[in-house]
């Protein structure tokens, strides 16, 4: 059996005095797509900000392909192959959609994904590709924020909230994109308040409760009985 591709083991996590997650265990596959859920404020962006790099963990509470990677900071876990798409997107609101695509690409990771191809993927951002990303939709600049995370040509892609406040058709646009762009052995980790959503596109999920799993089974078997008493707490 291979090594996971991010094991998480203990992890705490805090915002300066206000501690966010407790105990916190978990892990990745190479190639597997596992969805965390749980309701507002049970840790979800936490655990994914600390995996980036964005919230400095203890060394050993998040190894990356089998390297202590908790304190690094978060360029140093980019360059390493990890590529978060944040909740809210975060465009540069200044750079066409091109530019803010090309930032993607700074490490400069040999793989596969390149402008052709992320176009490829979403047409509609090549006919689109020299206006401010300002000027695009929110699901067409959900799709830019994929597109340069793709751009860093990642191992593990981290996808939180990425239907947030979208439109259904945009949602499946989006989602649909999702078997090509793992396909190739990236692992991915989706956070995700659909539920069906999340249980249909990945192989395991977690459910976080008040910082903490409340659930953890493989997607197709675990009931939403187990699902709602591990999301509330019952």
């Amino acid at each position: 059996m291979s090594e996971p591709i991010l094991a998480i083991s203990a992890l705490d996590a805090y915002y300066a005095d206000f501690q966010a997650l407790y105990d916190l265990s978990m892990h990745v596959m190479p190639g597997e797509v596992v969805a965390i859920i749980g309701a507002n404020g049970a840790g979800k962006t936490t655990l994914m900000r600390s995996v980036s790099g964005l919230i400095r963990n203890a060394p050993e509470a998040i190894r990356y392909r089998g390297e202590a990677i908790g304190a690094l900071r978060a360029d140093q876990v980019a360059a390493r192959g990890i590529a978060l798409v944040p909740e809210g997107r975060l465009l540069f609101p200044s750079l066409s959609v091109e530019e803010n695509l090309l930032i993607g690409g700074q490490m400069h990771r040999p793989g596969p994904w390149s402008l052709e191809r992320i176009y490829a993927l979403f047409p509609v951002l090549q006919e689109r590709r020299l206006v401010p990303s300002t000027a695009l939709s929110g699901g067409q600049q959900q799709m830019v924020a994929i597109g340069r995370a793709l751009m860093a040509n990642p191992d593990l892609l981290l996808l939180d909230e990425i239907s947030l406040g979208l439109a259904p058709v945009i949602i499946k646009t989006i989602y649909d994109a999702l078997p090509g762009i793992v396909e190739e052995g990236m692992a991915a980790v989706i956070v995700e308040q659909d539920i069906a959503k999340a249980l249909s596109v990945s192989s395991r999920v977690y459910c976080l409760q008040e910082g903490r799993t409340a659930l953890e089974g493989r997607s197709d078997v675990v009931t939403r009985e187990a699902i709602a008493a591990a999301y509330f707490g019952m």
